[in-house]
């Protein structure tokens, strides 16, 4: 029996709409949760922040690698800023993190002594393991993979956005530490990105391994300390707050 085009066509609307009841009757699934409220006043941590500079304490940091107290001068009368000691050793945090978003201050110092690698140098290491180099790249050249906003050893910054000696400058960092299976075999290496000065210079970067002159070598690990790093130059810090991520 041949059926003609109208009788299919009404019989594949009745079928749409059949299926299309049987849709709006099945149980629709649950929304998803409103993301939590955090509140972000001007000028200050967003409100589910830890701070670990702010004002004259350093409290929160210790002598890398040991218990003893932090060495660097804690107080910059109103500023709030820590200056690193040459000589005392670089200063670590008490607690350990993850993936975290870190925002902090520096300054390097204000009158110019040395060039390259030895002006205004210093680091923030994420993990005790990952560098974010600092340095006086204001008009100093050195190489590229060791200048302001490296990862130190690995991959040079998209731009230079350095401001002139003595200015204060900001980093703001997002870290994604690296993966290991049950067996401790490495799944994903570590990534960060990069503002300097509000300017992207990582975007999603690999971290592929451990960068030099940090507290461990080895990546078998899934947290550890923010450490800062003594170069022996007197690099100022102040505004330092993470978030777990």
């Amino acid at each position: 029996m041949r059926t003609h085009w109208r009788d299919a066509l009404i019989v594949t609307g009745v079928l749409s709409l059949a299926g299309w009841s049987v849709l709006r009757a099945s149980p629709a699934s649950a929304p998803p949760p409103q993301p939590p409220v955090v509140s972000t006043p001007v000028g200050k941590p967003p409100s589910d922040a830890i701070v670990l500079k702010d004002g004259v304490s350093l409290a929160g940091w210790v002598k890398a690698g040991t218990s003893d107290a932090a060495g660097w001068k804690p107080e910059g009368v109103a500023g709030g800023w820590t200056e690193c000691q040459p000589g005392s050793g670089s200063i670590a945090t008490r607690e350990s993190f993850g993936d975290v978003q870190i925002h902090l201050e520096f300054a390097t110092p204000d009158v110019i002594d040395g060039k390259d690698q030895g002006r205004g140098n210093s680091g923030v290491y994420i993990m005790g393991r990952y560098e974010v180099q600092v340095l006086d790249s204001y008009e100093n050249p050195t190489y590229p993979d060791g200048s302001c906003g490296s990862v130190y050893g690995i991959a040079p910054p998209l731009v230079n956005a350095s401001r002139p000696p003595g200015t204060w400058q900001t980093y703001d960092i997002i870290f994604r530490a690296p993966r290991f299976d049950a067996a401790g075999q490495k799944t994903e290496s570590a990534r960060v990105t990069v503002l300097h000065n509000g300017v992207l210079v990582q975007n999603n970067t690999e971290i592929p391994k451990a960068t030099l002159a940090g507290l461990f070598g080895d990546e078998g690990a899934s947290t550890g300390p923010i450490y800062l790093q003594d170069h022996g130059n007197r690099v100022r810090y102040r505004n330092i707050w993470v978030r777990r991520l």
